[in-house]
């Protein structure tokens, strides 16, 4: 699998604790799925023995290693990530980048508890189930909640996948607009037009709150600011903006691998079985609506 690291460090760098705009992943507006979320795990954790080391991998912002604290002051909470920037643990954590699910750099039988969210499955699940098991105490219990292709979230993914192409391919905006910039003293003018443009047609088309309408909003906001600073300054501003977009395009794409590798049920069973870890049970994890947008498995 390729290395996905650098797109979602700037994922988490700009998304600490749940704060930001989630984009592409998981819209913070939708609280109901993170209660949805965050119950699953309390109810995990209720049964593990007092004081008990849990291992989180591919932890993120570790909002499932906030959760746990809030609920269980007494576990020993240890976060683990591929990406080497994240965001500040949260309090009475600890959580470590640049760190592959593949090559675990802790001990045999340290854990208590290995869990995930959305995680185990962007990894090689034969190599990361080896990998668990080696640092799982005998009857110690794993949790994985991971994605289904069938899900809202990779639905919502999709969707943003078609918008941000419309404005980076289809309408092309960033390069008609810096071709409009290069054309004299009337060039900055012209370039907020054929900016003001397409956000209207992306407006209209996929709504204001679309990256169809974001990014050439974006662009035109940076001609109008620019003015003084010069071309240049804007031109410099359009690649920032359209390097943003292309880094999320990485996290759908690594997010719709991570569904096909997720929904291979039967495989990935067996990775746990061939380690010794039984699968126990499968749950789904709903939203509001009834819809199920992950699956809670259980092994030991």
């Amino acid at each position: 699998m390729a290395n996905t690291s650098g797109v979602w460090s700037d994922f988490w760098a700009s998304n600490a604790g749940g704060s930001g705009d989630f984009g592409g992943c998981l819209p913070e507006r939708w609280a109901a799925i993170e209660q949805a979320q965050s119950a699953a795990w309390r109810e995990f954790i209720v049964d593990l023995p007092q004081g008990a080391k849990v291992l989180d991998l591919a932890t993120g912002d570790g909002r499932v290693l906030r959760w746990m604290q809030a609920a269980r002051s007494d576990l020993a909470l240890t976060g683990i990530d591929l990406a080497p920037t994240l965001p500040p643990a949260p309090a009475g954590t600890e959580t470590r980048g640049g760190v592959s699910m593949e090559a675990l750099p802790f001990a045999d039988a340290s854990f208590d508890s290995v869990v995930s969210q959305f995680g185990f499955e962007y990894g090689d699940s034969a190599k990361v189930a080896a990998e668990i098991a080696r640092v799982l105490v005998p009857e110690g219990r794993v949790a994985l909640m991971v994605h289904r292709g069938d899900g809202p979230i990779l639905k919502h993914n999709k969707q943003r996948r078609s918008e941000l192409l419309w404005a980076l391919r289809e309408k092309a905006v960033g390069r008609k607009v810096t071709t409009a910039l290069k054309q004299g003293t009337s060039g900055i003018a012209k370039g907020m037009r054929v900016a003001a443009k397409a956000a209207e047609q992306g407006a209209t088309k996929f709504g204001q709150t679309s990256p169809a309408w974001e990014i050439p909003e974006a662009i035109r906001r940076s001609c109008l600011m620019g003015e003084r600073a010069g071309v240049g300054s804007i031109i410099e501003t359009i690649g920032v903006i359209e390097a943003k977009a292309k880094n999320e395009l990485g996290r759908i794409q690594s997010l719709t691998n991570a569904c096909g590798t997720a929904d291979k049920r039967e495989a990935l069973h067996a990775h746990f079985a061939a380690n010794g870890l039984a699968h126990k049970d499968t749950r789904e994890i709903c939203e509001p609506s009834g819809r199920a947008l992950a699956d809670f498995l259980t092994f030991g």
